[in-house]
C-alpha cells in the first residue's frame, strides 16, 4: 500500500473505543461464562469416563465423548452475528417455542372453554417496546427506562474539501466519545411526494417580478411532477434515540410508603436527563452543520406510527391532561 494512502486513511479516521460492553477476560482470554461451559463439559466427560470406563470399551467411550467435548467447545468459543453461540441457541429455542401470533390484550389471552377444541397455540399479548409517550416527547420504555428521539439531517460529505472532511470526521468522533449512555442511530429510507412542492411553486409563480422567472417556475414545477410520477423517490431520515436509565432510588423528599409517587419522580428525573442529552446532541450536530431537532410528543408519535405501520394514516394525537374530550354525533 502506498504510504500516502496510509496518511490519508489516518486523516479521515477517528479512534473510538470498541467492545466497551465486552465481559472481562478471566483466564487465557476466556470469560467467566465460557469457563463455566468448558468446566461443565469437562466435568460431565470425566464423570462419564469414570462411570462407564470399566463397562464400555475405550474406543466406544471416546467416540461418544468426542462430540460432547466438541459441542461444549463450540458453544463456549464460537460466535454468530456478534453473539455467543450458547446465547444464540437459547434465543433460537425461545423463538421456536413462542407463538407466531400477537394480539392486543391488556393482561393475557384467555384460553377457550373446555367444550371448544382449538388447533394450534393461543396467541400471545402484543408487548411493544414503548409503553407511553410523555407530553415533553420522552418515551417511557417497557423495560423501565426512557428514550428521546432526535431527528437529524444529512450533509454532502463528498463535496467538502479534504480539510473540511477531516474536521467533520474528527468532530463526529469527539461526539461519539462523549456519549455516556446507550444511543441508537437509525437510518430510514422513506417515500417522498413532490406534489405539494410543485403546487407551491405553481401557486407563487405569478408573483415573480419577471415573466421569464415565471415561465422557469412553471417548467420546474412540471419537472417535479414528471419526476414524481416516473420514479419512486425516497428521502433519507436519520433518527437518534437517546436512552436514560430510571434510578432505583427516589429523592429523599418523597415518602417511602408512596411507591407510585417514587416511580413517577424517578421517571421524571430520567426523562430530564435524557432530554438534556438530546439537547447536547443537537448542539454537537449543529457544529457539524447537520440540522437536528428533538422531537416533541406529536413528532415522536408520528415517527413510531410510521415505523410500525409505514404508509398508513397516523393515529389521533394524544390529548393533554387538561383537555376536554367531546364527541359530536351527526344526525
Amino acid at each position: 500500500m502506498n504510504p500516502a494512502d496510509d496518511r490519508s486513511f489516518e486523516q479521515y479516521s477517528a479512534r473510538i473505543p470498541a467492545d466497551i460492553d465486552q465481559p472481562d477476560k478471566i483466564l487465557h482470554g476466556l470469560t467467566a461464562r465460557q469457563l463455566a461451559i468448558l468446566a461443565g463439559t469437562a466435568a460431565a466427560c470425566l464423570w462419564a469416563f469414570l462411570t462407564f470406563g470399566p463397562l464400555v470399551p475405550f474406543p466406544v467411550l471416546v467416540a461418544v465423548l468426542v462430540p460432547v467435548v466438541a459441542t461444549g467447545v463450540v458453544l463456549a468459543v464460537a460466535r454468530h452475528d456478534g453473539m455467543n453461540l450458547d446465547r444464540y441457541t437459547l434465543a433460537a429455542l425461545r423463538h421456536l417455542r413462542a407463538s407466531r401470533e400477537r394480539v392486543t390484550a391488556p393482561e393475557s389471552v384467555q384460553p377457550p372453554p373446555a367444550w371448544c377444541r382449538m388447533r394450534g397455540r393461543l396467541p400471545e399479548p402484543l408487548r411493544l417496546p414503548v409503553r407511553a409517550v410523555r407530553q415533553d416527547g420522552a418515551l417511557e420504555l417497557a423495560e423501565g427506562g426512557v428514550g428521546v428521539i432526535v431527528r437529524a439531517g444529512t450533509l454532502t460529505f463528498g463535496l467538502r474539501t479534504p480539510g473540511e472532511q477531516a474536521g467533520l470526521v474528527t468532530m463526529f468522533g469527539r461526539w461519539l466519545n462523549s456519549l455516556d449512555a446507550r444511543v441508537q442511530i437509525l437510518v430510514q429510507a422513506r417515500p417522498v411526494d413532490l406534489t405539494g412542492l410543485a403546487d407551491h411553486i405553481t401557486q407563487h409563480a405569478p408573483a415573480l417580478p419577471d415573466p421569464a422567472l415565471e415561465q422557469a417556475a412553471y417548467a420546474h414545477a412540471a419537472f417535479l411532477t414528471d419526476l414524481g410520477s416516473a420514479h419512486d423517490l425516497l428521502i433519507r431520515q436519520v433518527l437518534i434515540v437517546i436512552t436514560g436509565h430510571v434510578p432505583a432510588s427516589a429523592p429523599a423528599s418523597v415518602l417511602p410508603w408512596r411507591p407510585h409517587e417514587r416511580r413517577r419522580v424517578a421517571r421524571d428525573s430520567a426523562a430530564a436527563v435524557a432530554l438534556r442529552r438530546a439537547t447536547e446532541t443537537v448542539q454537537s450536530l449543529a457544529a457539524l452543520a447537520v440540522p437536528a431537532e428533538v422531537l416533541d410528543s406529536d413528532g415522536a408519535i408520528a415517527v413510531l406510527a410510521g415505523s410500525l405501520s409505514p404508509g398508513d394514516p397516523h393515529p389521533v394525537d394524544n390529548s393533554a391532561p387538561g383537555d376536554v374530550i367531546s364527541h359530536r354525533k351527526e344526525a
